[in-house]
């Protein structure tokens, strides 16, 4: 090979070099920013090819994609000063490559701390604003919303969105629980008490409204059977006034048949009179005369 040719092989060589260094490759799952000595030259690339200088310039590359901080419990205090541990999940993503750089220096460890930090004193600030009652009811949906906005407007400046910022469990701290738990357990003591007296009352209520219906029903019947009674005993003497009225001696013969008919003739019955007693006055006579 003469010194033409290798000269012209070392040359494209070089420019290959040249060429590798210079040009990088942006995809659509990152952001990168272009560096000349520590200061941001270029941003806000597109997926694509693009080129530096080489040794001059650097590229820096950020993923896009949404993250997940996943931290341990935060201890709060509530408006009464109750303590409870909060549990919960952050969603971000870095959506402005150049403060995200110049706040952070492009380390995504300290992006998490500095988040950490501001949502810990999200959640702080707005546990404090709230009832126990108010942070574990249905009022959580608010209390992560408020969190949320809090905390966005702090993570602004570090060129960081927070997409997501979940509250997964509110509990006391075991220090408390107990006696958490033993008011609760007297506060439904206490109710059910409440309404246990209220069912005893009511109870009461309705036995003595019973008996005095029952007492009242017993007076109304035995009046009206007493009636029903007299009228159907005067109406019996009416008649048997009417009968004897009309003829007297066949009444007596009815009323002594009648006698004789309850005193006599059933088994083991014993009946001592002397014969000639007025009650045999109609057997002892068969001609039917006086």
């Amino acid at each position: 090979m003469n010194n033409g040719k290798f000269g012209l092989v070392v040359f494209l060589g070089l420019g290959l070099i040249a060429l590798g260094l210079s040009a990088f490759t942006v995809n659509e799952r990152e952001l990168a920013i272009k560096l000349q000595v520590g200061q941001v030259v270029t941003a806000d690339y597109e997926p694509g090819l693009h080129f530096k200088i080489p040794i001059v310039q650097t590229v820096r590359k950020f993923p896009s994609r949404i993250l997940k901080i996943d931290d341990d419990p935060q201890r709060v205090f509530t408006l009464e000063r109750t303590a409870m541990q909060v549990d919960y999940f952050v969603k971000w993503r870095i959506v402005d490559e150049v403060p995200f750089y110049t706040s952070t220096g492009g380390n995504i460890t300290r992006a998490e701390d500095r988040l950490r930090e501001i949502v810990k004193n999200s959640i702080v600030t707005e546990f404090g604003k709230r009832s126990v009652q108010e942070a574990i009811s249905v009022e959580r949906l608010e209390l992560m919303r408020d969190m949320l906005a809090t905390a966005t407007a702090t993570a602004q400046g570090l060129g960081i969105e927070l997409v997501d910022f979940r509250v997964k469990q509110v509990e006391f701290v075991q220090e408390v629980r107990n006696s958490v738990y033993e008011q609760m357990r007297e506060e439904r003591a206490r109710v059910a008490a409440e309404i246990r007296a209220e069912g005893s009352e009511a109870a009461e209520l309705i036995r003595s409204t019973a008996d005095k219906d029952r007492t009242v029903l017993l007076a109304d019947a035995y009046r009206d059977g007493q009636k029903i009674r007299g009228e159907g005993d005067a109406r019996a003497a009416e008649i048997y006034a009417n009968a004897y009225t009309r003829d007297p001696e066949f009444y007596a013969f009815y009323r002594s048949i009648d006698a004789y008919r309850k005193s006599v003739g059933k088994d083991g019955d014993i009946l001592v009179l002397n014969p000639d007693n007025e009650f045999f006055r109609y057997l002892n006579r068969s001609d039917g005369g006086q």
